[in-house]
């Protein structure tokens, strides 16, 4: 459950995102856009989503331009109303005047091949205990045992504190806490992971060592 050997890359990410955006050279709408969400770190993407997902009333899935403004907005990024518009008009690929939610953030996070997404799939399944598609407290408490957490046996925290603090990992600067992972939110925010780890191999160590798959 343990995330520490990811946070060197992440902070390196960060801070090549961080210099690419300063660099002066004009850049493709979608990319200034994962460059300002890298440049958060791994909850930048899933920060963005959850912003989203609020915001999908009706639950149609579609963001009108009203909903993307304040979903960029909302979350921080530091973006023009011009420039805002130009994306929201690259990722409107039909013309009909709303993007598909899901289809925008599949362009959004950074590629990964088939062994990278099918690992991360391995770990949400395995955390999702009772398979609804979500992770919760619960759902740890079926796959964990704190005993032998330090902060347990001191009797600093609880069972729920423990395990409330690994999904706040998830939701750090997210506007919307809510102690719910979504399959979605979790490949989102490993595939920041990822984009700062070259090594397939390594990427795969890294998970099946934080999820013991």
């Amino acid at each position: 459950m343990h995330r520490e050997n990811a946070y060197s890359k992440e902070a390196e990410l960060k801070n090549l995102a961080k210099r690419e955006l300063a660099n002066g050279l004009d850049k493709d709408p979608i990319y200034k856009l994962r460059l300002q969400c890298f440049s958060r770190g791994a909850t930048g993407i899933l920060g963005l989503s959850r912003s989203f997902r609020v915001m999908d009333d009706d639950g149609s899935k579609s963001l009108s331009p009203e909903e993307f403004k304040k979903g960029v907005t909302d979350i921080g990024l530091d973006l023009s109303d011009s420039e805002i518009d130009e994306m929201f008009s690259s990722f409107d690929t039909d013309g009909s005047g709303n993007i598909n939610m899901t289809e925008f953030l599949v362009k959004l996070r950074p590629p990964m091949n088939n062994s990278r997404i099918s690992i991360i799939e391995k770990a949400f399944d395995k955390m999702d205990a009772n398979g609804d598609g979500q992770i919760t407290v619960v759902d740890l408490k079926n796959v964990y045992s704190v005993r032998d957490h330090p902060k347990y046996l001191s009797g600093e925290m609880t069972e729920n504190q423990i395990f409330t603090q690994f999904l706040k990992n998830f939701e750090v600067g997210a506007p919307n806490p809510d102690g719910i992972v979504t399959r979605e939110e979790f490949i989102n925010y490993y595939a920041t992971i990822s984009a700062s780890i070259d090594n397939d191999a390594y990427f795969d160590l890294m998970m099946r060592q934080a999820y013991k798959l």
